[in-house]
């Protein structure tokens, strides 16, 4: 786990915030219009589970819907707030790198929703996606969404934030000057070679550490439990199909759907 994260995420105003949110992010709504035909015929695990910005869109086209979440101020929220829901919805406390309440091959579609799986470290991330596999039945279906490494590349580089502007250009080089305060000694050199790394991004004024990598190294990653590994644009929703436009894309976190093996 890293540092801080769960504390952060347990703050009756971190919980606020997230309990209000209520929208789908454009690639979101593009998987679920994918995946919608089958939904009807799918038992959905929704990790990561927050204050339920999710489950308003998937939970009504599923045979039954959970959602976890480590933060138990999260999953309290998600209760309240769905308190009306049918018994087909339920919610609970479980920490994604062990789901042992959880059986072999009991989830149809697992979703780890907005990032959620970057508030952990590369070990644990590598036995989520064993757990996810674990408990997903074989031809089901992942999705999660992460962290770009080639975006923070890209805000590393001071002449990424110059602006016809001066008020602009001068917001732009204080926040530079924080997110390097706040992850030194890292430099855009060491960005430039690594596959991942962890960073205190501006999430939440800087409270939060984040995992962030690169496209094909999370591709890699996924390869052992995963296969078909498509990936989306979380602006656009659109499929990045080329691996010369994966190398490229400089989105803040991208979303990755593939099946179970």
């Amino acid at each position: 786990m890293l540092e801080g994260n769960p504390k952060t995420y347990a703050a009756r105003r971190i919980v606020q915030y997230y309990s209000q949110l209520s929208q789908l992010q454009p690639a979101e709504q593009a998987i679920l219009d994918r995946l919608q035909g089958q939904l009807s015929k799918m038992k959905m695990l929704d990790i990561g589970v927050g204050g339920g910005r999710t489950t308003q869109h998937f939970a009504q086209f599923v045979v039954e819907y959970v959602g976890i979440d480590y933060s138990s101020n999260m999953i309290a929220a998600c209760q309240k707030r769905f308190a009306a829901a049918s018994s087909t919805v339920g919610f609970e406390v479980c920490d994604a790198r062990d789901m042992s309440q959880f059986s072999d091959n009991s989830f149809d579609f697992i979703l780890f929703s907005f990032n959620g799986i970057d508030s952990i470290s590369h070990t644990d991330r590598l036995q989520c996606f064993q757990e996810v596999s674990r408990i997903g039945k074989p031809g089901g279906y992942f999705c999660f969404s992460s962290h770009n490494l080639q975006a923070m590349e890209r805000e590393f580089d001071w002449r990424n934030h110059i602006s016809l502007n001066p008020i602009t250009t001068y917001v732009n080089l204080v926040m530079l000057a924080l997110l390097h305060f706040f992850n030194r000694p890292i430099t855009l050199s060491h960005l430039k070679t690594a596959a991942h790394v962890i960073l205190q991004d501006e999430s939440h004024n800087f409270r939060l550490k984040n995992y962030y990598v690169r496209p094909q190294e999370q591709i890699n990653q996924l390869e052992a439990n995963f296969g078909q590994v498509q990936v989306y644009s979380w602006k656009h929703g659109l499929e990045i199909a080329s691996e010369k436009e994966l190398r490229s894309n400089t989105d803040m976190w991208l979303y990755y759907l593939c099946l179970i093996k």
